[in-house]
C-alpha cells in the first residue's frame, strides 16, 4: 500500500474527476436553483405538474367528503384521482420518449 510520500503516489486524486480514456464530459449547465429547474421542468412539460395537481386536489376534496359521511361523493373522488394519476403517469411517459425523439443540440 503506496502513501502520499511514497514514490508509488496515489493511485487517483479524489480531488479531481476520473480521467475516462474515449470519453469527453458535456459541458454542465450552470448551477441551477431548485425554483429555476421547476419552472425549467414544467415548461418542457406541463401535463405532469398539472396531473399532479389534479390528484391532490382530488385526493384532498375526497378526504374531505369522506370525513363528511358523503360516501357516493367520495368514491367519485377517488375514482377521479385515479384518473389523475394515470395522466400523471401518461405525461412523464409521454415526456420522457418526446426528449428521446427530441434531435440533440
Amino acid at each position: 500500500i503506496a502513501t502520499p510520500g511514497q514514490s508509488g503516489g496515489m493511485p487517483f486524486d479524489f480531488s479531481k474527476p476520473p480521467v475516462i480514456e474515449g470519453f469527453t464530459p458535456v459541458s454542465r449547465r450552470k448551477d441551477e436553483t431548485f425554483k429555476e429547474k421547476l419552472l425549467r421542468k414544467t415548461k418542457e412539460n406541463p401535463f405532469v405538474p398539472i396531473g399532479c395537481l389534479g390528484t391532490a386536489g382530488a385526493l384532498a376534496y375526497g378526504l374531505r367528503a369522506f370525513h363528511q359521511g358523503k360516501t357516493r361523493q367520495s368514491q367519485m373522488l377517488m375514482r377521479g384521482r385515479i384518473f389523475a394519476q394515470g395522466f400523471t403517469v401518461f405525461a412523464i411517459i409521454f415526456g420522457v420518449v418526446a426528449t428521446q425523439l427530441k434531435p440533440k443540440q
